[in-house]
């Protein structure tokens, strides 16, 4: 049987665990020799992306351009794996439109979670005012209205939430038995 290309979209705040969610889920899915590419927002930034900023349009562009490689790749049966902030809703369903092959999940956590998990210290920088347009504390995070999958990462362990992905992925017929 011929592998059926889908894209997972990985959307949350900043420290959410949308990469270490889908880093796993890629894991799993190789392990069974699936195709698939990982989309991370950050290297996309300083590759696919690079030279925009954080402006509404500038995010905006950037989750287009992330929407674009995926639908190459889904519609050549490849898994797409992205896992990005993206935190505009609208952008988020042009994107779902285009690819059609669309699974959202929702990597919820509560701001003051994330904000304790900032390894990167972004969290403390944007409070500080030394970092503008930072999502979730001077610009809009956009929850999903019907995500297929909710991933709520203070509640339910890792190993949860990716079962959670998986047991979608082959409710919907996308891995084969």
């Amino acid at each position: 049987m011929e592998q059926r290309g889908v894209t997972l979209w990985f959307t949350g705040l900043s420290g959410a665990g949308k990469t270490t969610i889908s880093q796993e889920v890629a894991k799993r899915l190789r392990s069974q020799n699936y195709k698939l590419e990982v989309l991370d927002g950050d290297i996309v930034r300083t590759n696919l992306t690079k030279g925009l900023g954080f402006s509404k349009e500038d995010r905006d562009e950037n989750i287009r351009r992330i929407g674009f490689v995926s639908q190459l790749l889904t519609r050549n049966g490849v898994f797409v794996i992205v896992s990005a902030i993206s935190p505009y809703r609208e952008v988020r369903e042009e994107v779902r439109r285009r690819i059609g092959d669309f699974l959202e999940v929702f990597v919820n956590a509560p701001l003051s979670v994330c904000e304790d998990r900032d390894v990167k210290g972004l969290y403390k920088r944007a409070r500080a005012g030394e970092i503008k347009q930072f999502t979730g504390i001077d610009d809009p995070y956009e929850p999903p209205n019907n995500p297929e999958i909710e991933c709520r990462t203070d509640q339910e362990t890792l190993e949860e939430s990716v079962e959670k992905v998986m047991n979608k992925m082959k409710e919907l017929g996308y891995l084969i038995p």
